[in-house]
């Protein structure tokens, strides 16, 4: 069977998603159907906005389903009416019902960006970084009703460096994903690849991201600080206080420091302050409603308190 006779849906939502749905379609996979989330009130005027799945998908003619919910008799009854052989899913958003699960001739078969079973969940790129992990990547699985405990069918490993920001791992995961699906589906629909079990030992959990792990507690370890900016870009950013004001922090080093001084005191005038173990120098920083600036220029116009912050 080849590619353009087979059956395939995709779900996504992200830009990650996009660029496994647009590899699949440049492979002449035969996409009957795309599904993605609702679209989501964006910007200041809050207007509508559908995802880049979406977008993608429309601009190519595809067939968009948008449902808030697959655990209807409504959506389940129109997913099986698509007949599929299989379903691609990378960073959907849904939880999938085994109704959906079993529909498929061939299953369901996820990206994840990581290799499972380590961060199993919503931000998988952003705890690798935060954890201080070398190493993570993608796995192919194929999908069953936990959260990321189905079957493995491939992997591919990616190094982490002291310098790797969200950004731009999820730009290598991303390309390296759609090259690693590529690879697996002929075998796996040949059936010449069989999927295999999640080792039971190395099992983490990577928890959706929130807003307040943004704030930088200054009795962390620096290197914990720094990761936290590498690791929580775009979304949530991190930040500390100056007073009354709030200070992002888009690039910044962790430094030994052998002072004894609290956690949180300023240690010289390039903004350095004493951690919990070590010290943190922020290196771009952005006064909430200005344009971000290396730290010297910041401070030239910008008084800073002595003591702690």
């Amino acid at each position: 069977m080849t590619s353009s006779s087979l059956r395939v849906a995709f779900m996504g939502t992200p830009p990650f998603a996009a660029h496994i749905l647009q590899a699949l379609m440049e492979a002449s996979y035969a996409i009957v159907a795309v599904y993605s989330q609702p679209p989501r009130a964006q910007g200041r005027g809050y207007k509508l906005t559908p995802s880049a799945v979406q977008t993608l998908a429309e601009t190519h003619g595809l067939p968009v389903f948008t449902p808030s919910s697959l655990r209807t008799e409504e959506a389940q009854d129109a997913w099986r009416a698509l007949d599929l052989d299989v379903a691609i899913v990378a960073a959907y958003g849904l939880i999938l019902p085994k109704e959906i699960l079993d529909a498929p001739r061939k299953g369901c078969l996820n990206v994840h960006g990581s290799l499972l079973p380590r961060w199993r969940g919503a931000s998988p790129i952003q705890r690798a970084i935060l954890a201080g992990d070398t190493e993570t990547g993608v796995t192919i699985m194929k999908m069953d009703t936990g959260m990321d405990t189905g079957d493995m069918l491939s992997t591919a490993t990616v190094p982490l460096e002291r310098t790797t920001t969200t950004p731009h791992l999820l730009e290598t995961l991303t390309r390296i994903g759609a090259e690693t699906l590529l690879s697996t589906l002929p075998p796996y629909l040949a059936g010449t690849l069989q999927p295999t079990p999640q080792p039971l030992e190395g099992v983490t959990y990577a928890p959706k991201l929130t807003k307040e792990e943004g704030h930088l507690d200054w009795s962390l370890p620096a290197a914990v600080l720094e990761r936290k900016v590498r690791a929580l870009q775009p979304w949530p950013g991190t930040w500390f206080r100056i007073g009354e004001d709030v200070i992002k922090v888009l690039e910044a080093v962790a430094l030994p420091d052998t002072s004894s001084h609290p956690p949180g005191t300023l240690l010289d005038r390039h903004l350095t302050i004493a951690c919990g173990e070590g010290a943190f120098r922020p290196l771009i920083v952005q006064k909430v409603g200005k344009s971000p600036l290396p730290t010297a220029d910041f401070l030239r116009g910008y008084e800073v308190p002595d003591g702690a912050l």
